[in-house]
């Protein structure tokens, strides 16, 4: 009987590890001309340079004439001062446009230390996408509005899940800062 439940530990196990181990997949087509724009950081596997923010994270992304993406990350630390990261993104191969490359170093006129940005979600109507990294240690669900409706956010957890991703690695983004102030309308409502 022990045997047993120690083949099952193993099985459960490699069930496990498989997930782990299959490489992420990426979305079949991205059209870059859509996907650019104002995009809200909902959650996040934060990179390390990302760990000071705790609110307001959004990606802005600009189709420049060459092909490429510039890319402007902003965020707000502890103390409410903006953070902003100013980099490129490029697609190395045309027959994956899902599968891009960023960098935030440039030196002497290139861009150095370029990591993967793999589009592995994608609404039809490009109302949110999830971003991720073949190692899993990263990850960014993006929206581009502040908010995801539940619904949506827990259909988008459990895609990513199936992915092997673990949501309990995310972090919430705050985003109230991006929110309309309601409290004057309210304030006036209040008046005859």
């Amino acid at each position: 009987m022990r045997a047993v439940g120690i083949a099952i530990l193993f099985l459960a196990a490699g069930m496990v590890i498989g997930v782990a181990s299959e490489p992420l997949r990426v979305v079949q087509s991205l059209d870059v001309a859509r996907y650019v724009g104002l995009w809200y950081a909902v959650a996040s596997i934060p990179t390390s340079f990302e760990k000071q923010c705790v609110q307001g994270t959004t990606a802005e992304y600009t189709l420049l004439e060459n092909g490429q993406i510039e890319v402007v990350n902003t965020c707000y630390d502890a103390g409410g001062r903006k953070d902003v990261a100013t980099g490129r993104a490029w697609i190395p191969d045309l027959s994956y446009p899902a599968k891009l490359r960023v960098s935030f170093v440039r030196f002497l006129g290139f861009w150095w230390f370029s990591a993967p940005y793999w589009v592995i979600d994608l609404a039809p109507d490009y109302s949110y996408a999830v971003v991720g990294h073949p190692s899993r240690k990263f990850g960014w669900i993006l929206s581009r509005t502040p908010t995801l409706a539940e619904d949506t956010l827990g259909s988008i957890i459990d895609r990513i899940e199936d992915q092997g991703y673990t949501f309990a690695d995310f972090r919430w983004i705050d985003q109230s800062i991006h929110l309309p102030d309601t409290t004057d309308e309210a304030d006036a409502s209040d008046c005859p």
